[in-house]
């Protein structure tokens, strides 16, 4: 597609093609998906039942969280080798939207077997997705390389648009309306992206509907050329790798599933060996790794250890940061006072109206500059990207009414107390909600509780509800008019006692938002740094991306330090958990721009697709390393406090940092003059 016949740049949308603010909005609510998922996903499984949870141990839904994470990074490898080889670009986008279309689809239904089927699609559709993407914009801008920086920003504005409306949206939902329709609404619009996607092929021309492979021309220096043609893959490190990818899969699969369904495919003769398993494959996947590298010259080894050297700085970064929809995403649950009153409560309506207008505003109007360019030609794809706005605004409209017309309400309801002797001996004295079920026992004591919810529903004092159930911190709920409480004989019957004014609560999610908004905030500020004489070296972006994010962590342990050993919930102030976010989202911002660009600066061609397999495993490492982590933080709080769990989080980052800060000459003397 030469700069002449290039039908693609025909249709201008501020100063770039049409075309591009087509994969723009695919990429934005293929990301308000995701995003929507991940952000419902271990709050819906560690919820009580009551509230429409499964009351899953935190252990093992950090445990699912973390391999599902894992397992996103390793199937784009596949995707993009099948794409380059076969598909094409479109094809592979479009096949990987349809797959995660039923993903989504299959969480909604909120069975065990829907839950893992369509965890299972989203990690095959995203293989195919996520590469596809990138390399198509790359492909459309090949004649236009001086445009492709200011394309890629575009792209990425995208992104996180998509990562905000979806945590806001489907988050707010999943909480307030059921973890269903969260769910829901992600397919939703994964399914609307797909659509206005594919009905608009024509606008990119030939681009992309074909394999890549004769297309994909990398740049080697000579040396380069000649070394990849004497160190051809031998049939042992075909094997290898055959063995560290089976045993590797397996491991990352066993460990929800020996936690969560009681199957082990690691244990032999009641010994467990998944982590003799796991050092196995790290030892012959280092074993591969050197093997490979010590076969080329000295610059071209020099060059592919410092890409091995910033693999090992991701990995603790990543392991670090994707808390966020983990341990964070709890902590903002059970330990955070998310309850405001008065002019906090307004105050925070009023922040929060602006944070979702404004931002969905800005998009509506580059969609109407999109409308101008193409609404004739592509009529139809216009009309669903039209139909997904209206949706978008009519939630975010039912939203705001909610929050300004939604009120609390103090209510009464009766337990009883009885005293249990445990394991250990030890008298207890335990309080169970009264339900229509039940049966007192003999020397049960009555006693009246009182706890608080909010209802859009104008009750009156003395009115009758019914309670499905009180979650472990008191707050949440789900409540029954008169007429549906006689279909259920397991609620708990309670008694309107007073209206409370101006009080809300914000949703667990809400937090998530930040990291988008920050990231739009921040990340002009930090390209002109990266474009300014002081543009730190590699080694100290990743540095300082590390201590940034060591910075927020402490922000945490320091709010939680007042939180008693081993409890499950507390109210510390919401500036906590926003500090945390801020740190983390520079930290990101740091780190970001570092990593792809690197390795194919300094990798030869014959490596460079084993070398974004490696960054990408190392990737994969540090997710599944999140899960892993994160899933330690009952025991530590049990053992410690919650502050000492999110200390090491603290110390872990900025120890890594200060080991790239004095690796620094020496990653500057492997890279020989690559900048």
């Amino acid at each position: 597609m030469s700069r002449e016949n290039n039908d693609f740049f025909k249709t201008q949308v501020l100063g770039h093609p049409a075309g591009l603010f087509v994969l723009f909005f695919t990429e934005m609510w293929e990301r308000f998906s995701f995003y929507g998922m991940r952000a419902l996903l271990v709050l819906f499984l560690v919820s009580a039942l009551g509230i429409g949870g499964w009351d899953w141990p935190r252990e093992n839904a950090l445990a699912l969280y973390g391999t599902y994470l894992a397992l996103l990074y390793l199937t784009p490898i596949i995707g993009g080798t099948l794409a380059d080889k076969y598909l094409g670009n479109r094809k592979a986008i479009i096949i990987g939207a349809l797959i995660m279309t039923f993903g989504h689809a299959s969480m909604a239904i909120e069975t065990p077997f829907f839950l893992y089927l369509g965890l299972g699609l989203l990690v095959i559709g995203t293989g195919f997705f996520k590469p596809n993407m990138s390399s198509f914009i790359s492909i459309l801008y090949k004649d236009f390389p001086e445009k492709k920086d200011g394309a890629y920003t575009i792209f990425y504005m995208g992104v996180n648009a998509g990562a905000f409306l979806g945590i806001m949206l489907c988050g707010y939902l999943g909480e307030i309306l059921g973890w269903s329709w969260g769910f829901g609404l992600a397919g939703i619009f994964m399914l609307l992206g797909l659509l206005q996607f594919t009905l608009a092929q024509g606008i990119f021309g030939e681009a992309g509907s074909k394999p890549n492979k004769d297309n994909k021309k990398i740049e080697a220096d000579d040396h380069t050329e000649i070394e990849d043609k004497l160190n051809p893959f031998t049939l042992i490190d075909k094997i290898i790798i055959v063995i560290v990818a089976a045993l590797g899969l397996t491991w990352v699969i066993n460990d929800p599933l020996s936690k969560i369904g009681e199957v082990n495919f690691l244990e032999f003769g009641g010994t467990d060996y998944s982590g003799q398993t796991i050092l196995v494959t790290l030892v012959l996947f280092v074993f591969l790794l050197g093997s490979r590298i010590v076969r080329y010259s000295k610059i071209t080894r020099d060059k592919m250890i410092a890409v091995v050297i910033f693999a090992f700085f991701i990995i603790f970064f990543w392991a670090s940061f994707e808390q966020a929809g983990g341990s964070m995403s709890i902590f903002a649950k059970d330990y955070t006072s998310r309850i405001l009153s008065g002019n906090s409560a307004l105050i925070f309506n009023i922040v929060d109206v602006i944070i979702t207008v404004v931002p969905i505003a800005i998009i509506t109007w580059v969609l109407f500059l999109l409308f101008r360019q193409t609404f004739k030609k592509y009529l139809i794809s216009n009309l669903i990207l039209g139909f997904s706005f209206v949706l978008i605004w009519g939630i975010v409209v039912w939203k705001i009414y909610n929050n300004f017309n939604t009120y609390s309400y103090e209510i009464s309801y009766q337990t009883y107390q009885i005293s249990e002797t445990n394991n250990q001996g030890k008298e207890t004295t335990k309080t169970y909600a009264i339900t229509a079920n039940t049966k007192l026992p003999e020397n049960a004591v009555l006693v009246d509780n009182t706890t608080v919810i909010r209802s859009a529903n104008d009750f009156v004092k003395n009115d009758k509800i019914a309670i499905i159930d009180i979650d472990k911190k008191g707050v949440n709920y789900k409540y029954l008019t008169d007429e549906q409480a006689e279909l259920i004989d397991t609620n708990i019957s309670a008694t309107i006692i007073k209206k409370k004014e101006n009080e809300i609560q914000i949703p667990a999610t809400w937090f998530l938002i930040l990291n988008s908004l920050f990231i739009i905030a921040f990340a002009p500020l930090f390209s002109k740094w990266w474009e300014s004489k002081y543009n730190p070296k590699p080694a100290n972006k990743y540095a300082i991306g590390l201590f940034f994010l060591g910075i927020g962590f402490a922000f945490l342990a320091y709010g939680a330090s007042g939180i008693p050993q081993g409890a499950k919930t507390a109210s510390v102030s919401i500036v906590w958990l926003i500090l945390a976010y801020l740190f983390h989202t520079l930290g990101e911002l740091c780190v970001s721009p570092v990593g792809l660009s690197y390795v194919s600066k300094l990798v030869p061609a014959r490596m460079i697709a084993f070398m974004f397999g490696v960054w990408y495993l190392a990737l994969a490492i540090g997710n599944k390393t999140s899960g892993k982590m994160g899933s330690m933080i009952d025991d530590i709080t049990a053992k410690y406090d919650i502050s000492t769990f999110f200390l090491i989080f603290t110390f872990v980052p900025i120890i890594i940092g200060i080991i790239a800060l004095l690796l620094n000459p020496v990653l500057k003397k492997l890279m020989h003059g690559v900048k």
